[in-house]
């Protein structure tokens, strides 16, 4: 497991503001890949990241099928950019889901149909 430091935290949970957004990329049990860009993506805590899911098509039928997933995150002006694999879990309700939508970027509510 990573040790998520606190410029991956300061840089992964101001993407969105600073437009640099991650993107998340996940492949169907029969190997179809997918991308998105998720401006939701934040660190969770010292291990994990977490995300608002709020187009509930595509990416999340993958993670419900294969839960392996790789996060990019890329800001090419500062020359940092950082590849997290693992293993995504899915929670459609209960106290986690509700601390990821608590800790969500408004702009990502907002756009959640």
């Amino acid at each position: 497991m990573i040790n998520l430091t606190q410029e991956m935290s300061e840089r992964i949970n101001n993407a969105l503001a600073n437009r640099t957004p991650c993107i998340l990329a996940t492949a169907s049990a029969t190997g179809e890949p997918s991308l998105g860009y998720k401006g939701s993506v934040m660190v969770f805590d010292d291990g994990h990241l977490a995300y608002w899911e709020r187009v509930r098509r595509g990416l999340l039928d993958h993670i419900e099928q294969n839960p392996k997933v790789t996060v990019l995150y890329s800001d090419l002006a500062a020359r940092t950019h950082w590849r997290f694999h693992g293993e995504a879990t899915v929670y459609q309700t209960g106290p986690i889901r509700e601390q990821i939508m608590a800790r969500t970027v408004q702009a990502e509510l907002d756009r959640d149909p």
